[in-house]
């Protein structure tokens, strides 16, 4: 099924009204040169200027000075010469030519928009200074041509404020595209910069495994007069193979450094038992925490403890930089293959940081969900209807999970 380009029919659409612009204009020149003059000189003149002004109209956008000046020319020819034959226009013969002014103001830059005016205006006063001189006392414009050409000036003006409105949207678009082009970027950032802490996290749990292994291979090596020839040989492998895992993970670490050049810390990696030490801290900052867990956490594999663990930290970090004072309530279940949790926060009870304040980008959400999205899980954000705001977040331990990481 095809789909249709916006910009495509919107050109159409504007091609349709130009071509319908100049038939409208030069109806109500039509209607009233029935009571102006019928002679067949009269009706000739209005039908050769009608075709110069609907082909004109036609190409108004991409042509507008041109325009504007052919429709303006062949209009002051016309009324000379049918002045001078003693044939008379319909006055409102003009309004083509109002159509083309305000094309000018709309589509063509203010300078020469202001030139065409200008000339526009030198050009009209010179078609009456001849139809002055040539014509017959009773064929000579007056007031009456005044009073058809004073609507040009309007049709400019409005021309001018459409030009204006069209160049206002545009730079509104523009800072519209540059602000989600920006919070794409800090998106990707955080999504980076989390994917660095989960890299950071796994080589602590990785780590703690490997030094278990070697641990245990030391022992068996210790107890070496206990085991066959072929075991002491494997033990030796099994031991010096997690040292070299382990020197070349903390070599690869190296390449993790924070923003002040640093390599990342490398202390355990925290843990679902790390979650009463959390909800302390925030409640000496003033937050009123309230957790809840059911079910035994120490099971549940190490990432998925890392994860639940930061989520539960990421949500209080937030409650302290945009709801000060508000209660945080924090239910935690275990009971499932897995970790359902949900933290819910009031609405702020003190003064909210103001948006110049370095309250953090905002985005910490978004690097937590690709962190629970890479364990298989699913995390959601959003407000509450009283105010406040709400996380829940699902984590499945599936044996992908356990892997080597437990």
């Amino acid at each position: 099924m095809s789909s249709r380009n916006p910009t495509t029919g919107r050109a159409a659409l504007g091609a349709a009204a130009d071509r319908a612009a100049g038939l409208v204009a030069m109806v109500p020149a039509v209607i009233d040169q029935a009571t102006t003059d019928t002679s067949a000189a009269a009706w000739a003149a209005l039908a050769g200027y009608g075709v110069v002004a609907a082909a004109g109209l036609a190409v108004r956008r991409h042509r507008p000075l041109a325009v504007f000046g052919v429709i303006l020319a062949v209009l002051a020819v016309v009324e000379v010469a049918g002045a001078a034959a003693e044939v008379k226009l319909s006055g409102l013969a003009v309004l083509p030519v109002g159509f083309a002014l305000y094309a000018v103001g709309a589509y063509s830059p203010r300078r020469r928009s202001i030139a065409a005016g200008v000339l526009g205006g030198v050009l009209i006063a010179g078609g009456l200074l001849v139809n002055h001189l040539t014509a017959a006392e009773e064929w000579r414009g007056g007031s009456d041509v005044l009073a058809y050409v004073a609507v040009l000036p309007v049709a400019w003006s409005l021309g001018v404020a459409a030009h204006s409105r069209r160049a206002l949207l545009a730079a509104a678009e523009g800072r519209a595209a540059d602000a989600r082009a920006h919070q794409h970027l800090l998106a990707e950032q955080a999504a980076a910069a989390e994917r660095v802490r989960i890299a950071r996290d796994m080589h602590d749990v990785v780590a703690h495994s490997l030094t278990l292994l070697v641990v245990h291979a030391e022992t068996l090596r210790a107890r070496s007069d206990r085991l066959p020839p072929w075991a002491r040989t494997g033990v030796d492998d099994l031991a010096a193979a997690g040292r070299q895992a382990t020197a070349e993970m903390r070599d690869l670490l190296g390449v993790l450094r924070d923003d002040t050049g640093g390599i990342a810390p490398r202390s355990p990696a925290p843990t679902l038992a790390g979650l009463d030490e959390l909800a302390d801290t925030a409640r000496r900052s003033g937050n009123p925490v309230t957790l809840a867990v059911t079910g035994p956490a120490g099971r549940l594999p190490r990432p998925v403890q890392l994860a639940g663990y930061r989520v539960v930290q990421e949500c209080l970090s937030n409650a302290r930089r945009h709801a000060p004072g508000a209660d945080v309530d924090i239910r935690l279940d275990t009971g499932a293959p897995g970790i359902d949790l949900e933290i819910t926060s009031g609405p702020p009870r003190g003064p909210v940081p103001g948006p110049d304040s370095a309250a953090g980008s905002g985005l910490g959400l978004a690097g937590l969900a690709e962190r629970v999205i890479a364990l298989g899980g699913h995390l959601s954000a959003g407000p509450t209807a009283g105010g406040g705001f709400r996380v829940a977040a699902t984590i499945p331990a599936t044996e992908g999970s356990h892997g080597a990481l437990r």
